[in-house]
Order: C-alpha cells, then sequence, then structure tokens
C-alpha cells in the first residue's frame, strides 16, 4: 500500500476521535463558565484575520485530500473553539451543542434510514433498469432523464431529500450497465440545487429565508410588515431564473463532461427486466406507503407550522414507523446504513461556521456589503444592493456552506430594507440571496448539503468524489448560472422601466430563448441498440 493511501486510511481512523475532541476540548476548558447563554467576548482587531485563515486552512485540508473530509471539519470545530477560549471566556459544550443544525441531521439520519430500507425491496435496482429503457442506451440521454427527475424533484422536496433518493438509484444504474457513476452524481448534484432554488421548501437556504421573512414574521416591524414574502412568491420571482438557467446549464454540462456522459451502452432490456424486479412486493407496499406519508407531511410541512412538526421529526418519525413495521428486531444493519462520517463532517462544519461567526467573519462580509450599498449613488442603490448580495453569496456558499451563510445574511437584509435612508425593498435583496446561496452551493463539494451527502453515499458505494473532481464541472456552472440569473435580476428589479410590459416581455423572451437550446442538447434519438446477451 502506498503512502498516500496510508495516510488516507490513518485519516480516516482519526475521525470519531476528533470529532469527539471537539465536543470535549470545550466541555472542560467552559467548564468554569457554568452559563446557561453564553454571551461571545468583545473580539480583538485580528480575530477576522484569524477566522479567514482558519477557514483557508480546513480548505488546504480538503483541497489538498491531506486528510479526510470529516477529519478536517472536525479539526475546524476544534481550532475555532480554542480560539474562542483564548480570546476570553469560551463556550461550554451546551453551547457548542446548540451550533449544530438539528434540523438537517434529524433529515439526514432518519432518510439514510428510509432509503435503506427501501432498497432492500429492489426497487433502486428496477428504477436504474426503467431509467435505462428510457435513454434507449444513451449516456447523455440518461444523465438528462436523471438531472430533470431531480430537479422537479429537488424543487417540491428539499435537495437533501431527493439526494438520497436518486443517488442510490444513479448507483444501481451505474452497476448493472458497468459505468462510472461519479460524472452522472456530480450532474444530479448540480441540477438538485438549480432546482431547489425554485421553490421556498427546495433548499434549505430558501426554507431560512421564507422563514424568517414571511409576513409572520415581519408583523412587528413597521417598515417591512407589508413586504413579508410567501411560497407563491418564490415561485414567481426565484421560478423564471431557474427556467433560464436550465437548459445553458445542461450544455454547459456536455461540455464539461463530454467523456463520463457521452457514448451508448447496449443491454437486453428485457433480459435486464428479468435480471432485477422487485425482489420484496411485500416490503416495497409497507415501507413505499410509509416514504409517500413521509413526503406529504414535508409539503405539509410548508404550511403548517408546529414546534415539534419540522422536517427533521418527520423524517425520524418515518424511519422509527418503517422499523416498526418491517424489522422491529433487526435495527442494528439498517442502522449501519447510516454514513456516519458524512454526519460528523456536517457537525464539525457547524460548529467551524458558528465559530467563525462569533470570531466576526460572517459580520465583516455583510458589513463590507452595506457600507458598499450606503456609497452608491442613490439611483443606483437597489442594482448595487442586488448585485453585490447575489454574487457575494453565490461565492461565499461555495466555499462556506449556505445553510449558516444564510442564516446570517437574513438579518442583514432586514436591516438593510429597514434603512429608510436606503429605500431598499425587501423583495430584490431576498431574491437576490435566495438565487446567490442556492446556485452559489454548486461551487464546491462543501456548498451545498445536498453536495455532501451525495459525496458521501457515493463514497460508501467505493466511488470518491474529490474536491478538485467536483470543482473542475460545479465551478464553472456555478459561474454560468450565477451570470444568467444576474441578466434576470438587473431586467426584473434593477431597472426602473417605464411600464411592467418590458420587463416582462425581456424576460419572456430569455425563457424561450433558454427553452430553445432542448432539442440541441437533448439531441437526435438514439439507434436502436442491438439485442445483446448480458454477460
Amino acid at each position: 500500500m502506498s503512502k498516500v493511501m496510508n495516510t488516507a486510511d490513518i485519516s480516516q481512523r482519526l475521525i470519531v476521535p476528533t470529532f469527539l475532541t471537539t465536543f470535549f476540548i470545550p466541555s472542560v476548558l467552559g467548564a468554569t463558565t457554568g452559563s446557561d447563554q453564553w454571551v461571545a467576548p468583545e473580539m480583538p482587531s485580528w480575530a477576522v484575520a484569524a477566522a479567514f485563515g482558519i477557514l483557508l486552512g480546513v480548505y488546504a485540508l480538503i483541497i489538498f485530500e491531506l486528510v479526510h473530509r470529516a477529519l478536517a471539519a472536525a479539526i475546524g470545530g476544534v481550532v475555532v473553539v480554542v480560539a474562542l477560549h483564548t480570546i476570553g471566556d469560551g463556550p461550554d459544550l451546551g453551547t457548542v451543542v446548540t451550533w449544530i443544525d438539528e434540523e438537517t441531521i434529524g433529515l439526514l439520519i432518519g432518510m439514510m434510514v428510509i432509503v435503506d430500507i427501501l432498497g432492500k425491496t429492489g426497487l433502486f435496482q428496477w428504477a436504474a433498469v426503467q431509467a435505462y429503457a428510457l435513454s434507449g442506451g444513451s449516456i447523455w440521454r440518461l444523465s438528462i432523464i436523471l438531472c430533470t427527475i431531480t430537479a422537479v424533484f429537488s424543487a417540491f422536496l428539499d435537495n437533501v431529500t431527493t439526494i438520497l433518493l436518486i443517488v442510490p438509484v444513479t448507483i444501481q444504474i451505474a452497476r448493472v450497465l458497468d459505468i462510472e457513476p461519479i460524472p452522472l452524481i456530480i450532474a444530479e448534484v448540480m441540477f438538485s440545487n438549480i432546482g431547489g432554488a425554485a421553490t421556498q421548501i427546495g433548499d434549505p437556504p430558501n426554507i431560512i429565508i421564507g422563514a424568517q421573512l414571511s409576513p409572520q414574521a415581519l408583523s412587528s416591524n413597521v417598515i417591512l410588515a407589508d413586504q413579508g414574502i410567501s411560497f407563491i412568491d418564490f415561485i414567481i420571482h426565484v421560478g423564471p431564473a431557474v427556467v433560464i438557467c436550465m437548459a445553458p446549464s445542461f450544455w454547459l454540462l456536455k461540455k464539461l463532461e463530454v467523456n463520463g456522459l457521452s457514448g451508448d451502452t447496449h443491454r437486453n432490456v428485457e433480459l435486464l427486466k428479468i435480471r432485477y424486479p422487485i425482489k420484496d412486493l411485500e416490503l416495497l407496499k409497507k415501507s413505499g406507503a410509509i416514504l409517500a406519508l413521509v413526503i406529504f407531511a414535508f409539503f405539509a410541512h410548508s404550511s403548517y407550522h408546529h414546534p415539534i412538526f419540522t422536517v427533521a421529526t418527520i423524517a425520524i418519525g418515518g424511519a422509527v414507523l418503517m422499523l416498526l413495521v418491517t424489522s422491529p428486531h433487526h435495527v442494528e444493519e439498517q442502522l449501519d446504513s447510516v454514513e456516519w462520517t458524512t454526519i460528523i463532517f456536517f457537525t464539525g462544519l457547524f460548529i467551524m461556521i458558528h465559530g467563525l461567526e462569533y470570531m466576526g467573519l460572517i459580520n465583516a462580509i455583510a458589513e463590507g456589503i452595506s457600507d458598499t450599498i450606503s456609497q452608491a449613488d442613490e439611483s443606483n442603490r437597489l442594482m448595487v444592493a442586488v448585485l453585490l448580495l447575489l454574487w457575494v453569496s453565490a461565492i461565499a456558499s461555495a466555499f462556506i456552506d449556505n445553510i449558516p451563510y444564510t442564516a446570517t445574511m437574513v438579518p442583514v437584509v432586514i436591516e438593510l430594507a429597514s434603512n429608510p435612508e436606503l429605500g431598499l425593498a425587501l423583495g430584490p435583496l431576498a431574491w437576490a440571496l435566495a438565487l446567490g446561496a442556492c446556485l452559489g452551493g454548486n461551487g464546491t463539494i462543501i456548498g451545498a448539503s445536498a453536495n455532501v451527502v451525495a459525496a458521501g453515499l457515493a463514497e460508501e458505494a467505493g466511488h470518491d468524489i474529490s474536491f478538485n473532481r467536483f470543482f473542475k464541472t460545479g465551478f464553472p456552472i456555478m459561474i454560468l448560472s450565477v451570470t444568467l440569473a444576474t441578466a434576470y435580476c438587473v431586467v426584473r428589479y434593477a431597472i426602473e422601466w417605464s411600464n411592467n410590459f418590458i420587463p416582462m416581455a425581456i424576460i419572456a423572451t430569455m425563457m424561450i430563448a433558454s427553452l430553445s437550446l432542448t432539442p440541441l442538447i437533448y439531441g437526435p434519438p438514439p439507434t436502436s441498440p442491438p439485442d445483446f446477451e448480458l454477460e
């Protein structure tokens, strides 16, 4: 075994101990504080620079694959907590635990268990054969089918859930057809983030924006009380931008992944259907009914708000119910299906990002945006605000997980819209933030939760997606989609038109022009594959 492989093996073995250390250090160091509510000490002038250095260090570990990304995130969490204790009275264990987004963690664990049980029915192999039959043997056409399904599902479920459902199918397709799954998985991640941007429930950043900028949440704000945004507002304002981005992103994907997504693979479809049927119909009926109930609950969650009725409790409740119905005496195997390295990665990342936030890094970004906007000419302030929010959010979300970034930026948006001297409407700022955070998540493998989950599932199946491999495809597609979103936002929000017909006509033209690329992207129908026998 090579030295590199030994290093990687050692790093993976250190993940759990390092993760535990993330909690033990603040517990020991913060034992003397005993405070129920930790208040961050005043940060020295060098804290922002130190925070930026920590972030760069963690990214260096990930980019150059010096250690496993879960270990890198855990190290980042440890260093940030230690840095806070060095500056002053650092957080205790209870405080650090609150930095972990229990919604994301609960959703992941619950859906991983559900997907594992569904996998035992043979559903994913069956779905793989059906997708191949529709593709006619073309790998590129197969990718279009899978990516379109992913984008549509991500608009109406959150994209993490969609990835948890679609990636196992993709891995099975790759095994059946004996092809490399990584290009397909990366493509699906791209369109899960693009499609998820279209609705309030499609992407975690949109969920955060929709919750904190709803009419109910802003009812006490005198200035913004009548500017709250709703579920329908997301579709009306963000949906057209997503439509404009879809076809050009497919076009660029076709260019970037010409090696991995081109060519034909020929199999006897009828023989495949015989070889890969539904294995356990009774189990499928039970687990499928519970999955349908879970999906219905996800939809209901968007309109019915209750402290205990969250995406995490829905997923965990669905997993418990499925275990109770299908295998009440054999839960160990299902629990082994949880991608614990992915869970550890998210935990370390949440701790690190929240720590960097307390050190002033994200606030520094927000203050820079606010200062730049205030210095702009009054007639250009809205355009400057929209462009800054869109592009800063996109670049930041590519390198900082977009969930904590969005949570930090929403108060900034409220502050900007509430400032009477700036005279900025809330809506355009919210849509710029949403598009930047969602589309920017495609930039790197750790830019969005869906990316990390997909990488974890691929790694479990024996296919490692490196930072650089993802970056090669994801970053150019991110730049293209954000550029198109910029054109949309400028036309619709940043320019004062004499009447509303002109921007609507321009946007309609942009949508039609984008959709007109579809026949070119899809390509000519493939020839009928020969009736080969499977070996």
